[in-house]
This record gives C-alpha cells, structure tokens and sequence, in this order.
C-alpha cells in the first residue's frame, strides 16, 4: 500500500489520534471564502498550506485512507466532454446524471463557499489477498456455475466505511483549525469524482474511465471533504497508459466504445445495478456468471499487479458472496436474501434484481451444458410474481446450447 510523503509513522487504523498542535487558520480581512494563507501552531511558531495538508496526510493515513490530495474548484475543462456523454445517452437510464448536468463540474455551486476540494481514496482489495489475484478471479469467470460478484462489493458497503471515516477526518480538521464550513461525499452526489481525483494527484484516468495509480492500480475508492478554506492543490499525475488497450479489449459487451469513453448502457456493471426493468437480451448472453457488477476491465489491467491491500477489515469478502453457486444464491428466499447483504451495496438493488440477474447467469451456464439441476432450479421460478424475473426465467430456459465457451 502506498504511503505518502510527509505522512510520518503509519499507526494502525482506528487507533486514537494523538494530539498534535493546535492550528489556527488566519483569515484575510476581505468579505469573502476563507483562505488559508498561513497558520499559527499553539507553540508560536508559523506554518503555512502545505503543513496542514501533511497533517491531513496524516490523520487520513490513521483512518486507513491509502492517499490524500486536494484540487481546486474549477473544474470548467471538464465540462464538454461531460456535456457530450450526456447527449449521447451514455449514461442510460440514470436520468439524475442528466438533471445535474454540469452541476457536477462546478463544486462551488453544488455546496456554496466551497474553495477548495480534499480528495481521498482507501484501497479494498482484503488484505488476504494473494499475488495474482488477476488470474484467480479469471479463473472463477470460466466456472460457468459459479456465481461472480464484484471484488468491491463483497465486503461492507464503502459509502458506509468512506463516509463514517471521512467526517472523522473532517472532525480531526476541526480540532486543529477551528469550525469550518464542510460537507464529505462518496460517490452519494453530483461530484466529478474521476476529475477531481485526477487533478488532485490520485493518478490519472484510464481508458476504461477509472482512475489509475502507479502504486496502487485502480481497485480503490473515491471521497470527497468539500471546504470553504484554501489549501494548496496537489500536483497532478501524469498518464501512463501508454499505447495499452488490454482494458478495451477486455469488456465482455465491448463498453469502453473509445478510450475514455464508455456507454453505460453496454456495461455490465449498470445492467446488473443500476438498468430496472429487463436486460437487453442481445447483451444476455454476454454477461457470463457476472450476476452483480464487473471487474474485467481491472482484472486486465497491468497496473493491477500494484493494487493496494486495504488497511480496514470491512472490505473482506462474506463467505456467501464468494466461490457460491449460482443455484444456492438463487434459492434464497427475499428474506435470505436481505440477512446476506445487511449492510452490503448489494441489498440497494433488491431481491427482483438479484433474481433477475441470477436467471441470466443460468441461462449462460445452460449455454454451455445442459445441466438438470439449473433447468431445476429455473423452473422452480417460473411461477414468480415479478413479470421481470419470470421473462427472465423464460428466456433462461430456451438459451439454445452452444458450440464453445461464451465470454
């Protein structure tokens, strides 16, 4: 895992934070936002924006965040290319990307005051995790019975973990420069997370659209501390993709329609939690046993090989959720269901959806061989009150077998 400069001895996380000086932000006599343009130590003695942002390093680092950065407010550069992949529909039926337009560009507008923007991403891959983990998860792809969910989502719910951390960080923030004027976001409002990231030294953008890091690859999460003080932006990374498209080669429904471009509307990671109502079917028997997001776009990654191991124990996977066949996660009733994914990004998309899904998984697998016990199982749902599992369910049950593997 990635330490930053200047973030001294890293304890282990959620152990108390030491005291550490008292910081007093001095603010200019013009009306106004605040800005931090020095600070006074309770000692005396001066500092300025980059000594607070190493103390915010630091707490970060305390709280199990791998890499702390800060960007500014105008984020106007940004604002075409997000006009253009809303025009497009590429965004598909998430109709709030769209009533928030270029909302997402211009932070100061969506919480008043805000001057500058803290950045912080935690890794999750569980710390168990062993070298060539890639191809551990390739492997689990082609178990045409076994049920894949996303590597994120196997653990507790990281709005949850980033959030509860992130106002403590902000907390710790108050105790050394006084109240200020804040609000913590994880990927819960209209934030250009990606860019704001990326112009904050995180790493840069891939061209699977997700943020890269040199020493932590992409397997990690975004959160934001909107503040009314100025504090020095961070330098931002460089693009080492290089003439690399392993991850464009790699999406199942072919997604990533150009570098850093990607239509929602094909990825699987949409189709299975954001998409209501019925998959498209040409796109069915493309998603494999992929029964809630996708990772084969990181899986195919190089930098990958670099991914992070988290710091917090919340990100380790739930034995249901991992190397489960997709017959025993069809079975669960919707109050198993609901006892599996307590506190899970899962349960956000209810016990119709994980059906659904699920039906089309099977259908996949009886693609490949005609197996009794998933025509069983199939059937056992046919008589499902949601029209949109029982469609599913049928179409599942007529999936002509095929010749050779589907991807």
């Amino acid at each position: 895992m990635q330490r930053d400069e200047g973030a001294g001895q890293r304890r282990a996380a959620g152990q108390p934070f030491g005291e550490g000086p008292r910081i007093l932000l001095v603010r200019p006599a013009h009306a106004g936002g605040r800005s931090y343009n020095r600070s006074v130590m309770s000692n005396g003695a001066q500092s300025d924006g980059p000594f607070l942002v190493a103390q915010i390093r630091q707490w970060a680092s305390e709280l199990g965040f791998s890499q702390i950065g800060v960007a500014g407010v105008d984020l106007s550069a940004a604002e075409p290319g997000l006009l253009a992949w809303l025009s497009n529909g590429f965004h598909g039926e998430m109709a709030y990307m769209a009533s928030h337009g270029v909302r997402r560009a211009r932070p100061a507008e969506l919480v008043p005051g805000t001057t500058s923007v803290i950045t912080a991403r935690m890794d999750y891959l569980p710390a168990t995790t062993p070298q060539g983990w890639q191809a551990i998860e390739f492997d689990r792809l082609a178990r045409p019975q076994e049920a894949i969910v996303s590597l994120y989502a196997r653990g507790r719910d990281y709005h949850k973990v980033l959030r509860s951390r992130l106002q403590k960080l902000s907390e710790r923030i108050a105790q050394a420069v006084g109240p200020f004027g804040h609000r913590v976001f994880t990927d819960s409002a209209p934030v250009l997370e990606v860019e704001l990231a990326a112009r904050s030294g995180q790493g840069w953008r891939g061209r699977h659209t997700l943020v890269l890091n040199r020493e932590g690859g992409s397997m990690f999460f975004l959160g934001e501390i909107y503040v009314d003080f100025a504090l020095p932006p961070t330098e931002a990374a460089g693009d080492h993709c290089g003439t690399c498209t392993a991850c464009l080669d790699a999406c199942p429904t072919g997604a990533i329609v150009a570098p850093y471009r990607l239509d929602a509307r094909r990825c699987i990671s949409y189709l299975t939690i954001e998409h209501p109502g019925a998959i498209p079917e040409e796109l069915r028997p493309l998603m494999g046993n992929r029964i809630y997001g996708c990772d084969d776009c990181q899986l195919a990654c190089p930098w990958n090989k670099f991914a992070g191991r988290a710091e917090l124990p919340d990100f380790e996977a739930r034995p249901a959720l991992v190397g489960r066949q997709l017959v025993e996660l069809f079975a669960w009733s919707e109050d198993e269901f609901l006892r599996h994914t307590e506190g899970s990004p899962i349960r956000r998309i209810g016990h119709e959806r994980w059906l659904r899904n699920i039906a089309v998984a099977l259908g996949n697998a009886l693609r490949q061989a005609d197996d009794p016990a998933l025509r069983a199982a199939l059937q056992a749902r046919l008589s499902h009150p949601s029209p949109v599992v029982r469609e599913h369910v049928e179409w599942a049950l007529r999936a002509p077998k095929l010749g050779g593997n589907v991807k």
